[in-house]
């Protein structure tokens, strides 16, 4: 039976976003410094992903060998409003002769168990990619018996052989895709909303730190691919041209990785100044009369920036959620967020934290762990 949620979510196309291939390389390598072996001998799923259009398989199969992947697995979705657009294997690509073949449209699995030169150029190129995949003598490539839904079954069949899940999941599906990922304990490497980190069914997992945000800086701006005729805010078309992408691109800046995956920036530790250094040298501080205050419903203190924690506050503080770019989780401890506070029994406060009677959205809460 065809999961009538993720149809509605594609033909509205109001959340197929693609990935750039430097964002994906950025990321990938730097969890590379932190532990070189980090994909090796490892079997890679993106199972939002078709070949002929996604990033996250083109770098992987570029890179198969330097990262030593085991096997890489793909899945794509039927159908696909940029087939052929970003990574046209047969036909669209310039450095290739014309070819036929590509398959219909309908959702496909193929998996990489090797690569190699095939022409023997010297270089492994894209063109090997094609003839790899059209030759299919160590690789498979075939059609799905579904739409590639990655909660059908034959696409979970595939989640159960992976080690490691990449890619970029439907926004509007974020919750049951994080979920899946965990029922299955699978290690993961995906792109959501920041926003997402408030959700009911994600913050748990990141308070007991069963995901984390990703190695790259998150205040970073991203960059996406988007299906033509898509409505783009012409402010974030314009800001994506700006940063060299011209046409169907949009940017989003509250964008960021998700992973479970350890990284070195996760361990780095936030450099901090006691709280009357912050009155005395800290501007945004100096200017915010809120900052250090306690909650009217909730025994914290209001901390408005990541930079103004103080080092000799032993309490419980509230924090925005981009501290989580900056979370290290040897020296502080989640204790839990503004979603859901309400110490008042008569019902006078909603469901957010108060100051001076006005609700302030979300918060995370946040103390020094004890040395």
């Amino acid at each position: 039976m065809p999961n009538t949620n993720l149809t509605k979510a594609k033909k509205a196309k109001n959340d197929e976003f693609y990935t750039q291939y430097q964002d994906i390389q950025k990321e990938v390598e730097a969890y590379l410094e932190y532990n070189p072996d980090t994909f090796k001998d490892k079997v890679i799923y993106c199972n939002c992903d078709d070949p002929f259009e996604s990033n996250f398989f083109k770098y992987f199969v570029l890179n198969f060998k330097k990262l030593g992947l085991k096997k890489l697995i793909t899945t794509s979705y039927k159908p696909s409003p940029v087939a052929n657009t970003q990574l046209a294997l047969f036909g669209d690509d310039p450095t290739l002769p014309p070819q036929k073949g590509r398959p219909k449209v309908t959702a496909n699995r193929f998996i990489v168990n090797d690569v190699a030169d095939v022409d023997e150029n010297g270089q492994f190129d894209l063109e090997d990619i094609a003839k790899i995949l059209k030759e299919n003598k160590h690789n498979e490539w075939e059609p799905l018996k579904g739409d590639g839904d990655f909660r059908s079954e034959e696409c979970i069949e595939l989640l159960k052989q992976s080690d490691i899940v990449v890619t970029n999941p439907p926004f509007s599906l974020f919750r049951e895709y994080v979920r899946q990922l965990i029922d299955y304990d699978k290690k993961f490497l995906i792109i959501g909303n920041m926003n997402a980190i408030t959700y009911k069914e994600i913050f748990p997992l990141i308070k007991q730190n069963k995901i984390w945000l990703g190695a790259t800086g998150n205040g970073v701006d991203m960059v996406f691919a988007v299906p033509e005729g898509f409505p783009v805010d012409e402010k974030y078309k314009q800001k994506a041209a700006r940063l060299g992408y011209v046409g169907n691109y949009t940017r989003l800046g509250n964008s960021c990785w998700f992973t479970n995956l350890d990284h070195g920036r996760r361990h780095q530790p936030l450099k901090l100044m006691t709280m009357e250094e912050n009155k005395k040298f800290n501007k945004k501080v100096q200017n915010n009369p809120t900052c250090y205050q306690k909650y009217d419903n909730y025994d914290a203190i209001e901390v408005p920036y990541t930079e103004a924690i103080p080092s000799d506050y032993d309490g419980i503080m509230g924090v925005p959620i981009s501290f989580l770019d900056k979370y290290n989780p040897e020296q502080f401890e989640i204790v839990g967020s503004s979603r859901g506070v309400n110490q008042d029994p008569n019902g006078i406060y909603g469901r957010g934290v108060f100051m001076n009677g006005k609700e302030l959205f979300k918060r995370i809460f946040i103390k020094h762990r004890k040395l």
